[in-house]
């Protein structure tokens, strides 16, 4: 897929099949190399090509920024082992966030939800937010775990079961929208790097709460958590406690991902306790 050489770069063949030339590095992660490039139009974008490991649940994620419009990334063409999306030359919403914009970062951030869900999306196809949440009913706490640790992973499992036997508004969701996966183009701020799945619309924010990165202080002042939540409930007209119990959720997944089965520490903890808190308080 990718010409040898001193930088490598996408074979002839797969520029030609997606119409575009003229490629410069953008990024390299865990499932891609990312290269801007120019279509035959003139316009810039982005062809993201997957390595060996495939797109994994990056697919159904194109499937639903195509589907959602309004402030997705637009999807050119996708194959099963590249993707041409819009080019979006400006700054990740983060970054007003990690300039003391915070709230107006807040607010962006559910205008483009609010924006992701204002169409309806068929439902066939997406994997279930309950098969993501397999990853934290199976996961064991060792024994030299703390037993704040010990109680909250507890707490979080049998908060994610009752939320998960009581879904409220079920409808495709991007699955991983936050501060990194929302950066400002041509046509304002839009959101990028879905995943794809069904399940309850509140969970949508939940993972914001952990973000954005580089800003650990930021995300545990309990006055920040209580802002997003009663902030985001309003504009998304979704229950607080509700979401809040997502957020919750959604910390402890993203704990029991990171540490593949069995939890020792973690640099979350933490803020999965802060959490639990107000989703109860």
């Amino acid at each position: 897929m990718l010409a040898k050489g001193c930088r490598m770069i996408p074979a002839p063949k797969i520029l030609a099949e997606f119409g575009v030339s003229a490629p410069e590095l953008v990024e390299e992660t865990g499932l891609a190399v990312l290269w801007k490039v120019c279509r035959a139009d003139g316009s810039p974008a982005v062809l993201k090509i997957y390595g060996s490991k495939g797109m994994r649940n990056e697919s159904e994620g194109f499937r639903f920024l195509a589907a959602a419009g309004g402030p997705a990334a637009r999807v050119y063409k996708v194959t099963a082992s590249a993707a041409l999306i819009e080019w979006l030359s400006g700054p990740p919403l983060g970054d007003l966030s990690r300039a003391g914009r915070d709230a107006e970062a807040a607010a962006e951030l559910v205008q483009v939800a609010k924006g992701l869900h204002a169409s309806a999306i068929p439902e066939a196809g997406y994997p279930r937010l309950e098969d993501w949440f397999r990853a934290l009913f199976s996961l064991t706490v060792s024994a030299g775990a703390s037993e704040a640790a010990r109680r909250n992973i507890f707490r979080s499992q049998a908060l994610a079961r009752r939320l998960l036997a009581d879904p409220q508004d079920v409808r495709p969701l991007h699955g991983d929208l936050h501060h990194s996966n929302i950066r400002l183009g041509d046509r304002g701020y839009c959101a990028f790097d879905a995943k794809g799945v069904l399940g309850e619309r509140a969970y949508e924010l939940a993972n914001a709460f952990r973000h954005p990165r580089g800003a650990p202080d930021l995300v545990r002042e309990p006055e920040r958590i209580r802002f997003l939540a009663t902030l985001w409930s309003q504009e998304f007209q979704v229950g607080q406690r509700r979401l809040m119990q997502w957020a919750a959720a959604k910390c402890a997944l993203s704990i029991a991902w990171r540490n593949g089965g069995r939890l020792g520490k973690d640099p979350e903890l933490d803020l999965l306790g802060a959490l639990l808190n107000a989703a109860e308080g």
